[in-house]
């Protein structure tokens, strides 16, 4: 599985290089204008100090057994500023606004107006003409290209996933105790959500079980996955004439909203989730309190976390909820986009050291460290087996060394992993299958300058009408107001921008 021709190339690599420098040195005594052009050019081979900032989607940073390793395969000598996840919006607006950067800056936002005003303002560099020199960046589809652009433009290597990674995570062992088969339906999912909470699944004889577990934001947790069940558009919907529709203008999103609604007001979901993080939410998955979670790509991480504890915890995914029209839907994040790893210009001053940071983020991608940060080490973190199946050996050394890598890998598309865990393997197939009913944000690659500007302070108004509406403090009328605020403060002018766009797209 692991190649091992790169060190030798790398020696052959540095031999010429050697060779090169001694040509360049013999020119230096005849021609020292034309030499001292030379040794600006780009060299793939010489050794890059690197600073990123990462976000880290783990409750703490990982050794330095993995880096090191990283570090070797890339010629480079990284150092990692780690954002937690939970505090990545404040963190990153905030190194944009003063400055404070780094080489490389994972940019996984790409609809905050701060992030779009600071890569249209010109902060970054530009990338689009370079991709198609690494043996590895030239396979990003130029569907990802268009989806990671900003008129026209491509501030950044696109991080590349799975089209929709959204699905449920349900505890086995609480519906077979309950006599429960996995949901199929909205109803059926209700019922199931109704039962965890009331009907005693852990057998403890307590009332300490609820049936959806949540947290403080609508897009990563329940709602929006449940948005998607019952046919919510994905951000916008366009009709045949060009003209656009927010989400929640929709019947759908409202359906949505009185069936989130209930499930608070009867306790089917977290009273706490309007103040529960992420880690917060997984860390009840795997202590019992919860028994459905909101993301098929975390199965790995509750089981972990369930280990000492739950150590009888199965898990089901499930990843087709019928909607109300009959069909599957899922919503797609960003068309399979993940971000950028961008590169400010205040840090990267000059073409040829881009280009040596290119070679870096290419080199990333290579199967060598894609396994290491997907991973590990062979034989330490690891083992494949006979058919080709990847199975950890030590869960607890891989949290603690690998984990916290695999967010941040370029890609999780270029090579396929046949998962030694059955059910982490089912979830990579469903993953797989949700791309045949993923709905697109038809938005993605077009461009509003009041978006950009103030999108963010404008989705906030839905944000905070939809969660107050789910936990009864206020009714329809009341969210309806807030629509028309929210119209009025420059949502109108964001769907006209929008239309516009998408009408010269289409000509």
């Amino acid at each position: 599985m692991m190649k091992k021709m790169k060190k030798n190339k790398r020696k052959v690599a540095a031999l010429s290089a050697l060779i090169a420098s001694q040509l360049l040195l013999a020119a230096c005594s005849s021609g020292g204008e034309k030499a001292s052009s030379e040794t600006e050019k780009f060299d793939p081979n010489s050794k890059v100090d690197v600073s990123w900032t990462a976000i880290l989607h783990t409750p703490s940073t990982p050794t330095d057994t993995i880096l090191k390793k990283i570090e070797e395969e890339t010629n480079s000598n990284i150092k990692f500023n780690w954002v937690p996840d939970a505090s990545k919006e404040e963190r990153i607006t905030a190194a944009l606004a003063s400055g404070e950067l780094s080489d490389i800056i994972s940019l996984t936002m790409l609809t905050n107006s701060s992030v779009r005003q600071s890569l249209k303002a010109g902060m970054f560099w530009e990338v689009g003409e370079y991709l198609d020199d690494y043996d590895n960046l030239k396979l990003i589809s130029e569907e990802m290209r268009t989806a990671a652009s900003i008129e026209g433009k491509l501030y950044g290597v696109p991080f590349q996933k799975d089209l929709a990674r959204s699905g449920l995570l349900l505890r086995k062992d609480w519906l077979d105790k309950l006599g429960l088969k996995a949901p199929t339906t909205l109803d059926e999912l209700y019922e199931v959500a109704k039962a965890f909470t009331e009907g005693d699944p852990d057998g403890n004889g307590k009332d300490d079980t609820v049936g959806f577990g949540d947290r403080n934001e609508l897009r990563y947790g329940n709602f929006k996955t449940l948005s998607s069940y019952f046919g919510t558009p994905n951000g916008w919907a366009v009709d045949e004439n060009g003209k656009f529709t927010a989400e929640f203008e929709t019947q759908a999103y409202k359906d949505t909203m009185e069936y989130s609604r209930k499930l608070y007001e009867n306790g089917y979901v977290d009273k706490d989730f309007a103040v529960t993080p992420k880690n917060d939410q997984m860390e009840k998955f795997a202590q019992g309190k919860t028994g459905i979670f909101t993301g098929l790509v975390g199965i790995t991480g509750l089981k972990n976390l369930a280990q000492g504890i739950q150590n009888e915890m199965e898990i089901v995914p499930v990843n087709k909820i019928k909607s109300p029209d009959g069909e599957y839907h899922i919503w797609s994040e960003n068309s399979g986009i993940g971000g950028l790893m961008a590169f400010p210009k205040s840090e990267v001053k000059t073409e040829a050291e881009l280009k040596r940071l290119l070679q870096f983020v290419n080199d990333l991608i290579d199967e060598e460290v894609f396994m290491l940060m997907t991973g590990g080490i062979e034989g330490e973190h690891y083992e494949v087996g006979e058919n080709g199946e990847f199975k950890i050996l030590d869960n607890e050394k891989w949290q603690q060394d690998v984990q916290p890598f695999s967010s941040s890998r370029p890609s999780e598309i270029t090579h396929n992993i046949i998962d030694g865990d059955p059910d982490k393997q089912l979830v990579n197939e469903q993953i797989k299958e949700n791309a045949d009913f993923a709905v697109l944000d038809p938005t993605v690659p077009l461009e509003s300058q009041t978006a950009s500007e103030r999108g963010t302070e404008l989705e906030k108004i839905i944000i905070d009408a939809t969660i107050k509406y789910i936990m009864g403090d206020i009714d329809e009328k009341g969210f309806d107001a807030e629509v028309e605020k929210w119209k009025k403060s420059g949502g109108d002018s964001m769907r006209e921008e929008f239309e516009a766009a998408y009408e010269k797209a289409n000509k």
